[in-house]
C-alpha cells in the first residue's frame, strides 16, 4: 500500500480567487480542466442523519432562510464539475427537504445511522446503492454553510487531472500551537519556543474545515477511508471555513449570513408583514385623554400600492387587536389578520388559501413573537432595528428600521417580473378581525 502524501494547492489563478464571499448566485468560473477530465463523472454525497445531539435536527436548521442541508445541496448543484447530488439519510423530514432541493435521496439503514457510525460507512453504502459508477466522489458536510462552488470545482479538477487522489478544504493558520506533555507542561508544536518569527515569516499550517473532501472513487472503495494516496489541500478563505458544532456557532453564522446579501431581489409569490415595529416604529404617543397615536411612513403606502394594484398577495399579520391596524389595512387595501397569538399557524393557513409556495413567501418581522412565522417561510426578513435573535434568524436584514420606510424597502425588492398579470378587484374590503370596544383607540400621526 502506498503511503499517503500531502501537498498544498498550486498558486491560485484569478478564476480561483475571484470570489472571497459565500456563493449566493451564479457559480464562479472554475479553472480550465485538462481534456482527460471531461469524461469523468462526479457524484456529491451529503450524509445527513436525523440524530444530531448538540443541536436537534441540526441539518434542518436554517441559515439566512435556507436549511443547512439545502445550502449544501445548492453549493453542489452550482458546481459545474459535479454531475449528481445525493443525500444519505435515515430521517423522513431530511429526505423531504433533500427532494425539495433537487437531490436524490438514499435511505440509510439504522446500523450505520447511530452516533458511532462513520461518515465513510454512509458514503460506501450510497455508492453501492447508486449502482452507476462515478469516477470521483465528493463528500460534503452540511455543517459548513459557506461552501463556494468554485472551490468544489477547483478540487474536482485536480483529482480529475490526476494531480491528486484526494483534495480537501482547509484554511491557513499562522498561530503558534502548543500541547500539554505527560507532566502537564506546555510543549511547542511545529515551532521552537525560543524562536518567535513574524507572522509573515512563518510557514502556515492548515486546519481542515470539514466542508468537503474530493476523492478518486476507486481509491476510496479500496481504502474505505477519505484519506489515501496523494493528498492535497484546497485552501479556502477564512470566511468560508465556518463550521457549526454548537448553538453559539449557529447564532454566529446566522448573523454573518444575514448581512452578506442585504439587498437581493426577492423571488417571492406573496409578502406578509407584522404591524407594530414594521409599519410603525414600535412606539406609541398617549394623549391626556387616553388616545394613542402611532407613526407610519408615507412612502410605505406607495410601495404597497404597487404590489396590491398588480394583485400581488399582501397580508398584515398582527398579534395586537386594534382598530388602527384595520384602518391602516383599509387605506393600503391589503388583507389583515389581527389578534393572532399563533402567527405561524395563521400564516400557514393563509398561504394554503392563496395556494402559494411557502418557500416563496416573505415575512417581515421585528420581535421574538415573529420567529415562529420566520420558520414557516423561505424568506424571513428583519427590519434594521429588530431584536438580535430576529436579526440572527433573518435571511435578509433591511437597511431601514420599522416605521421609517422598511415596508417600502422590502416592496421595492420585489421585481415587476414577480407580479401577476391580472388586475385585482380593489373595491373589496380587507379581511379583518374587529377590535373589542374596550381597547383604546389609536390614531395615525
Amino acid at each position: 500500500m502506498t503511503a499517503p502524501t500531502t501537498g498544498t494547492a498550486p498558486p491560485r489563478t484569478a478564476a480561483a480567487t475571484a470570489s472571497r464571499t459565500p456563493h449566493l448566485g451564479n457559480p464562479q468560473t472554475p479553472l480550465e480542466a485538462p481534456h482527460t477530465a471531461a469524461a469523468q463523472r462526479t457524484v456529491a454525497i451529503i450524509p445527513a442523519r436525523g440524530g444530531s445531539k448538540g443541536i436537534p435536527l441540526k441539518n434542518l436548521q436554517k441559515v439566512a432562510g435556507k436549511s443547512l442541508l439545502t445550502r449544501a445541496i445548492e453549493s453542489a448543484q452550482h458546481a459545474q464539475r459535479i454531475d449528481h447530488v445525493v443525500v444519505s439519510t435515515d430521517h423522513d423530514g431530511i429526505a423531504e427537504e433533500a427532494r425539495a432541493a433537487g437531490a436524490q435521496v438514499i435511505r440509510r439503514p439504522s446500523d450505520i445511522s447511530g452516533d458511532h457510525a462513520t461518515s465513510e460507512s454512509a458514503l460506501l453504502h450510497a455508492l453501492a446503492e447508486l449502482g452507476t459508477p462515478y469516477a470521483i466522489t465528493v463528500f460534503i458536510q452540511c455543517t459548513s454553510p459557506f461552501i463556494d462552488a468554485a472551490s468544489l470545482d477547483n478540487a474536482v479538477d485536480r483529482v480529475a487531472s490526476h494531480s491528486a487522489d484526494v483534495v480537501f478544504s482547509a484554511v491557513a493558520d499562522h498561530s503558534f500551537l502548543w500541547k500539554l506533555g505527560p507532566d502537564a507542561a506546555a510543549e511547542a508544536v511545529g515551532h521552537v519556543a525560543s524562536h518567535r518569527p513574524r507572522r509573515q515569516d512563518r510557514e502556515p499550517h492548515f486546519n481542515e474545515t470539514g466542508a468537503f473532501y474530493v476523492m478518486r472513487t476507486e481509491g476510496f472503495l479500496e481504502h474505505r477511508h477519505r484519506f489515501f494516496g496523494r493528498i492535497m489541500i484546497e485552501e479556502v478563505p477564512e470566511e468560508h471555513a465556518r463550521e457549526i458544532d454548537s448553538m453559539s456557532d449557529l447564532t454566529l453564522v446566522r448573523s454573518i449570513a444575514a448581512q452578506q446579501d442585504a439587498h437581493p431581489l426577492l423571488d417571492v409569490q406573496a409578502l406578509v408583514t407584522d404591524f407594530d415595529g414594521v409599519h410603525t416604529d414600535d412606539s406609541v404617543l398617549v394623549a391626556d385623554d387616553g388616545r394613542e397615536v402611532v407613526r407610519t411612513h408615507r412612502g410605505d403606502g406607495l410601495g404597497v400600492g404597487r404590489l396590491v394594484s398588480a394583485g400581488f398577495p399582501f397580508l398584515i399579520l398582527s398579534k395586537e387587536r386594534n382598530p388602527v391596524v384595520s384602518r391602516r389595512a383599509e387605506k393600503l387595501r391589503t388583507e389583515v389578520l389581527q389578534g393572532i397569538d399563533d402567527k405561524a399557524a395563521a400564516l400557514e393557513a393563509w398561504m394554503a388559501s392563496k395556494e402559494v409556495d411557502p418557500q416563496k413567501v416573505a415575512y417581515v418581522g421585528n420581535d421574538l413573537n415573529d420567529l415562529p412565522a420566520f420558520g414557516a417561510v423561505g424568506w424571513p426578513i428583519a427590519v434594521a432595528d429588530a431584536h438580535p435573535k430576529v436579526l440572527a434568524a433573518a435571511r435578509v436584514v433591511l437597511s431601514r428600521p420599522g416605521g421609517h420606510g422598511a415596508v417600502r424597502e422590502v416592496c421595492d425588492l420585489i421585481p415587476d417580473s414577480a407580479l401577476p398579470a391580472r388586475t385585482p378587484d380593489l373595491t373589496s374590503s380587507p379581511i379583518a378581525f374587529a377590535a373589542p370596544h374596550t381597547h383604546k383607540t389609536k390614531e395615525f400621526a
